[in-house]
């Protein structure tokens, strides 16, 4: 006899209260978007190579070393999306939504990339998505960093702050990109091999690095309030006036970059507070929620200049902080308890009525009577109708509906 085959390295199979958490993610995410007038939006789960290669850039290591990619049988080069950003630009300038501009979008979905699995990452893993397209202004930073606090907030995940940076506007970034080039390269040899790779590349990335031998020379690199324009310098102080306008709280954090060429100005994360239940779970370096705004990420595909910002999260990492929660009650549980066809076919009627009205239900008619009532109990449904070969009875709090008894049609 062959093997049963197993589960490919870094997937999982979700069930029970995990999958509960995970469902209760997702729900709290499509509830709080519409709040925010944010508009669903599903995109394909692969893309042309091109899309991710362009987007995210040829040095990442997203691109070089962890995407999906394969030859279809047309000989065209697709990739198993990474993230969701790169994929709504080409669709946003493919299928001529500027003319919605601003535009709202949000979506959920599975994600792929070959990294090492560890606790909360997976290779196949599932993020909610939000964005702004077509708005330059720090109210659409404010409105997106709003709504990820309340979404954590009703999520109930509690010892998250947020941690903000600014990257400045194109001129900013740019003069701050020379200064880091110069202050690094006389230190060069003393870095790690990673990031006297990244020197010239991406210098922004050694300030994130959690290389030991980089942090030595990251924590006292130049800042980039030294380097910001009059406008950029603006920017980010309407973003953090709008934060406290909204009750939004917030910490500074100075060396919290992304490293892509078309980010601009806000760069944010979610981040637990040391010795919190939330740091327990995932560490304390963990991003729960993050983004940015990247206002250059159209050009890099081919069309106008565009402003943008967005964030992401990922759900397997949000049900973690969630916990395990299990199914709700169900309104009634319809109990059948004598092998009478006359009740049975009541009782089958009744449960699609229960359900055309909007009630959970579901039907219990095996085992013993007596198991039958026992595991009705057990699942503490708002109410438990019995149906017999001479009737029918009802117990438990059908007080919440007292037109129960209407709706089954008894």
């Amino acid at each position: 006899m062959s093997k049963t085959p197993k589960a490919i390295r870094g997937t999982q199979d979700v069930f029970g209260a995990e999958a509960e958490a995970f469902a209760f993610v997702v729900e709290t995410f499509e509830r709080v978007r519409r709040l925010y007038r944010f508009r669903r939006v599903e995109m394909p789960v692969f893309e042309a190579t091109e899309v991710f290669s362009r987007a995210i850039g040829e040095t990442t290591d997203v691109v070089s070393k962890e995407m999906y990619s394969f030859e279809d049988r047309g000989g065209s080069s697709l990739t198993l999306r990474p993230e969701f950003t790169a994929g709504i630009a080409r669709a946003y300038l493919t299928n001529g939504w500027q003319q919605h501009a601003p535009l709202k979008l949000a979506t959920h979905g599975p994600l792929f990339r070959y990294e090492r699995p560890q606790k909360g990452r997976y290779r196949q893993f599932h993020q909610i998505d939000a964005e702004i397209i077509g708005a330059g202004e720090p109210q659409a930073d404010v409105e997106l960093l709003a709504m990820a606090d309340q979404l954590l907030t009703e999520l109930g995940i509690e010892g998250v702050t947020l941690h903000l940076n600014t990257l400045g506007d194109a001129a900013s970034r740019e003069a701050w990109r020379a200064g880091l080039i110069d202050y690094f390269g006389k230190v060069r040899g003393e870095l790690s091999e990673d990031s006297q790779e990244r020197l010239e590349k991406n210098p922004l990335r050694i300030l994130d690095s959690k290389d030991p031998r980089d942090r030595a020379f990251a924590d006292d690199a130049p800042k980039i309030d030294d380097f910001l324009t009059h406008e950029a310098m603006r920017f980010f102080e309407d973003v953090t006036a709008g934060l406290d306008a909204a009750g939004v709280a917030w910490k500074r954090a100075e060396n919290l970059v992304r490293g892509l060429d078309y980010y601009r100005h806000t760069a944010f994360e979610f981040i637990p507070e040391e010795g919190s239940a939330a740091a327990d779970a995932l560490g304390a370096q963990s991003t729960v929620l993050g983004g940015g705004r990247y206002d250059g990420l159209m050009e890099s595909l081919g069309g106008p200049a565009t402003p943008a910002v967005g964030w992401a999260a990922g759900i397997e990492r949000l049900a973690m902080l969630v916990g395990a929660r299990g199914e709700d009650a169900a309104d009634v549980i319809i109990v059948v308890e004598d092998r009478d066809e006359t009740a049975l076919a009541r009782a089958t009627s009744a449960l699609k009525s229960a359900r055309l009205s909007g009630l959970s239900a579901e039907m219990i008619a095996e085992g013993s009577p007596r198991k039958r009532y026992d595991k009705a109990v057990k699942r503490s449904p708002k109410a438990i109708v019995s149906f017999r070969e001479n009737g029918h009875g009802i117990s438990g709090d059908d007080q919440t509906n007292p037109d129960l008894e209407r709706i089954l049609g008894l």
